[in-house]
């Protein structure tokens, strides 16, 4: 593997910000043909409905579907996946489930309330959303740990329909998906994929019901309908590529390291794999260990190119400038992989999960940790948080004024309103004014 050439940086270099800023850049060409085409999927679909859906079911996944009726899987061909599974695979799915599920339960909201002293009661009341559409991938990609980390929170949320769409190309079901589908309690399922099943999601068909938001991953066509549709149904997140980033202290086994590291890079060729030390020794060592552990991954090219193209070894003088340049980064992985992971977690303000200590391998997140997998990339971390129970709430303000209130404030508002030349608003706030 001579031609693996990770780009090295440090972080005392004058140019380094530049240098770094380079590395973070990342832009998915979606580009105004994928658009365009997406745009076209959508028009037909509200145009046509259930015959556009079965149009592009046979051309697109080399299916012979002759009516709508025949996109449903049935309850009981998701029931009899699970009751399929070999027993080990089954008690992993069900082990995650139920600790996902045991998270999820702490993230809900809580409706609240307050009383004035003139007996004005103001407050908030929690809601879950009506519907939400759960995109999965399918054929070589399926990711069953997706399905129950959508799933499971919406369900906790107390979302009252749950519609997973998943394509089967030639018109094979993914065992394990389904399977995960029936544990995560979904209401119903649908053999559609791609911006199709967006747009069928978003404004509904004669088979297919209109959600109320719409989740879950898929690849350029998936993510670009769902920007489209954004606004008509809310969304989870449009995600870019995979990232790790791990701190460490030069005390870990370098070829766990390195192994955390193919753990996000195997994922596709634009997946992001960073290592920040304060000990150049180790940063080699870990090198090392790349070098030799790559020639027993089944993925060898796909790590190799996400390695050549977007990795990097930082090196930095102490781990607190190294807390500074993840922070830079926001990353939607970050494994502290330090003697005292506490203590270096309080300096960072900045990424999706947070991985503490030596054995806490990223990986246990993306399965049966308990936390969502579904985290913000490309530096939206800065500002955005991972996929909770909260996605699947809403948040509506209560106000209840007594009648002394309402003179109270009535004053207020009327000297506001006339100040904004809204006479209406004033008056219908004097009216109530003793």
């Amino acid at each position: 593997m001579s031609d693996l050439k990770i780009t090295q940086l440090d972080a005392s270099s004058a140019d380094f910000n530049l240098q770094l800023q380079s590395l973070l850049d990342w832009n998915e060409n979606d580009g105004l043909e994928v658009q365009q085409q997406v745009l076209a999927i959508i028009a037909n679909v509200r145009k046509n409905g259930d015959q556009a859906l079965i149009e592009y079911t046979n051309r697109f996944d080399h299916c012979n579907i002759n009516k709508a009726s025949e996109l449903e899987l049935s309850m009981a061909a998701l029931k009899s996946a699970w009751e399929g599974l070999p027993a080990e695979q089954a008690e992993a799915l069900q082990v995650a489930a139920d600790r996902i599920r045991a998270y999820a339960e702490h993230q809900k909201l809580q409706s609240w309330q307050y009383t004035e002293a003139d007996g004005t009661v103001l407050g908030q009341k929690i809601t879950p959303l009506d519907s939400v559409g759960l995109y999965v991938p399918g054929g070589k990609a399926a990711y069953p740990s997706s399905v129950l980390m959508n799933a499971i929170p919406a369900k906790v949320a107390g979302v009252g329909e749950l519609t997973m769409v998943v394509p089967t190309p030639h018109g094979e079901t993914n065992q394990l998906v389904l399977a995960a589908a029936y544990l995560a309690g979904v209401d119903r399922v649908f053999a559609i994929g791609g911006a199709q099943a967006v747009a069928a999601l978003a404004y509904g068909t004669e088979t297919i019901p209109a959600v109320a938001k719409i989740v879950g991953p898929g690849n350029i066509y998936v993510a670009t309908a769902k920007k489209l549709v954004f606004g008509q149904v809310g969304i989870d997140m449009i995600a870019g590529p995979s990232e790790i980033l791990i701190i460490c202290d030069g005390k870990t086994n370098p070829d766990w390291i390195a192994m955390d590291l193919f753990s996000q890079a195997e994922h596709d060729e634009n997946a992001q794999a960073i290592l920040i030390s304060d000990d150049s020794h180790f940063l080699a060592a870990v090198e090392q260990s790349i070098n030799k552990l790559l020639l027993e991954m089944e993925r060898a090219d796909i790590i190799k190119a996400s390695l050549n193209a977007r990795g990097a070894f930082i090196k930095v003088d102490h781990l607190d400038q190294a807390a500074d340049v993840a922070n830079r980064i926001a990353p939607e992985h970050l494994e502290l992989s330090v003697a005292d992971p506490e203590a270096l977690c309080q300096k960072i303000r900045h990424a999706g999960a947070i991985f503490m200590g030596r054995y806490t391998a990223e990986a246990l997140g993306d399965y049966c940790a308990g936390p969502n997998h579904v985290l913000p990339t490309s530096s939206t971390a800065r500002f955005s948080s991972p996929l909770g129970v909260y996605d699947f709430q809403k948040r509506s303000s209560l106000i209840n004024c007594s009648e002394a209130g309402a003179d109270k404030l009535g004053q207020t508002a009327s000297l506001l309103a006339r100040g904004e030349s809204l006479t209406a608003h004033a008056r219908s706030a004097e009216y109530r004014i003793k």
